[in-house]
């Protein structure tokens, strides 16, 4: 069984050669969601068992819609080591070689593909042909277009296709996204944005442009481009940016360690983000309307999230929010039930087509008119 690292080695050799709630009802106990549950439950196997994977299935302990059933990996020993943690039948794991026969087991409604950005597609459709359900983590792809062709694929095969936008089950965020849709406050004109780390291992999929897709845009600034989104209520009409880069040793070509962009919405309203590798401190929202405002600080980090408003401090429940995410997407897949803020993945393409266009953005020097 060949493992996903030797695959990712493989894959870096051949460069170099050439993630319904309404805004006041998400009441969820203070570690995710506990109450009993009688409907139907998501059974979901986790492909990529990395860190992120790991937080997903210890988020998935408390969870009552969803449960988790399945792994696939490259590696037998996380293989071994996940059947004894999550008590998972032997039967239900897989590597990356033979998932494909996940359309034969009964007991996997889903997989949740937790794997670098440039692997998603593949793993999507072949999922989808194998007619389960998938959840991708964001950013959905590297681009729009395979992003519209992970859409197609499983609309072909009748299955739905989801995103890991946790944020948009998050009880503070969904207060902020009701306040707006109510008018609280007044003619919404500017969001701010930033998101960013100072990243470490100069080694890891993340700055390697082959797995990832480019570099902080591709990772922390996803929070920033989805948030002006569903923070503003708009999808943007034009986009501009900046890249700056320090380090051009750690952040090779085609991999960004810092950029600011600015959105332009239909209404008027403005967004200015910032997306980098190399700051802490930021992980803010700021959204300002003629009749009052809303920050939140931390906005978008695993919590707890904080936030106000010039009606004051936002006192929602703290959560864990894969636990909620994955309960409510068992509601989506299969129950038909819609969210405050859509995760399917023409939403991820959105994103995916404003990506585009910050990147367009830079390489031109000039504005770029944006059509989702």
């Amino acid at each position: 069984m060949n493992s996903r690292r030797d695959f990712l080695q493989k894959l870096a050799a051949s460069a170099i050669a050439f993630p319904s709630l309404s805004y006041l009802t998400t009441a969820a106990p203070l570690t995710g969601c506990n109450t009993l549950h009688d409907g139907p439950v998501l059974r979901v196997a986790i492909m990529g068992l990395g860190s992120y994977g790991t937080r997903v299935a210890e988020a998935m302990r408390s969870c009552t819609k969803a449960k988790l059933v399945g792994a696939i990996s490259g590696h037998p020993d996380k293989l071994k080591s996940w059947q004894t943690r999550y008590n998972i039948p032997e039967k239900n794991c897989y590597n990356y070689e033979n998932y494909d026969a996940i359309r034969n087991n009964p007991d996997i409604d889903a997989v949740y593909v937790i794997t670098p950005n440039a692997l998603h597609k593949e793993a999507v459709i072949r999922i989808a042909k194998a007619g389960k359900h998938a959840i991708s983590e964001k950013p959905m792809s590297v681009n729009a277009r395979d992003g519209q062709e992970m859409v197609d694929a499983c609309k072909k095969a009748g299955v739905k296709l989801l995103v890991g936008y946790r944020m948009h089950f998050e009880p503070h965020t969904l207060q902020v996204v009701g306040m707006r849709k109510s008018g609280q406050f007044g003619t919404v004109r500017f969001f701010q944005g930033l998101s960013g780390f100072t990243i470490g291992d100069p080694t890891q999929w993340r700055l390697n442009k082959q797995l990832s897709g480019g570099g902080s845009l591709m990772d922390i600034g996803i929070y920033s481009i989805n948030g002006a989104r569903y923070m503003i209520g708009e999808d943007p009409i034009w986009v501009t940016a900046q890249e700056i880069k320090t380090d051009k040793v750690k952040f090779k070509e085609g991999v960004d360690e810092t950029i600011q962009f600015q959105l332009g919405f239909p209404s008027g309203a403005v967004a200015s983000c910032l997306s980098t590798y190399s700051m802490n401190n930021l992980d803010r929202f700021f959204l300002d309307g003629s009749q009052g405002w809303a920050e939140m600080w931390p906005s978008t980090g695993y919590g707890p999230i904080k936030g106000r408003t010039h009606l004051g401090e936002i006192n929602q429940p703290i959560v864990t929010h894969q636990t909620v995410q994955m309960d409510e997407m068992s509601g989506i897949i299969l129950q038909g039930q819609q969210p405050v803020v859509p995760v399917d993945g023409e939403e991820g393409v959105k994103d995916l087509k404003i990506i585009d266009g910050i990147y367009a953005a830079i390489a031109l020097g000039k504005r770029v008119d944006l059509q989702l």
